[in-house]
C-alpha cells in the first residue's frame, strides 16, 4: 500500500471552556462534536468542527502549547469574513489580506493566543 497522508487535526490549548466556547462556537461557527473527560474534576478534551475542518481542544496540561499558529486552506475567505464582521464580535473584527504571495488571508487569534490563518489561493494569470 502507498503511503498517503488524508488528514491532520492540531491540538489547541485552551483555559476556559466559556471563553472558547465565546470564540469557536459562537463567532467562527464551529460546532462541538464529542466531549471527553476522565471523570467531573478532570481536564476537557474535545472535537469542534466546522465544514471539512476538525479541531480538537483540550484543557490538558502538556497538550498544545498556547500560541499555535495554524494555516487553513479553503474557498470563501471574503464571504466568512463578512460572516464574522456581521456576528458584531466585540474582542475581534478580522479583515481580509491580499499576499505578495499570491492568497487572501484573515487571521484571527484566540483568547489562548492561538492565532489560525484562513488561507485562500488567488487566481494564477
Amino acid at each position: 500500500m502507498a503511503i498517503q497522508f488524508t488528514g491532520f487535526t492540531p491540538i489547541l490549548r485552551m483555559f476556559d471552556v466559556a471563553k472558547a466556547d465565546e470564540f469557536y462556537l459562537g463567532f467562527l461557527g464551529f460546532k462541538v462534536d464529542w466531549e471527553h473527560r476522565f471523570d467531573d474534576n478532570a481536564p476537557l478534551y474535545r472535537g469542534l468542527s466546522r465544514g471539512g475542518l476538525i479541531l480538537h481542544q483540550s484543557e490538558h496540561h502538556g497538550d498544545g502549547i498556547p500560541g499555535q499558529h495554524l494555516r487553513v486552506n479553503m474557498q470563501g475567505v471574503e464571504e466568512y469574513q463578512k460572516e464574522l464582521s456581521a456576528k458584531g464580535y466585540r474582542y475581534y473584527r478580522p479583515g481580509v489580506e491580499k499576499t505578495e504571495w499570491g492568497t487572501l488571508e484573515m487571521a484571527v487569534t484566540d483568547p489562548f493566543g492561538n492565532r489560525i490563518f484562513f488561507s485562500q489561493p488567488l487566481p494564477k494569470d
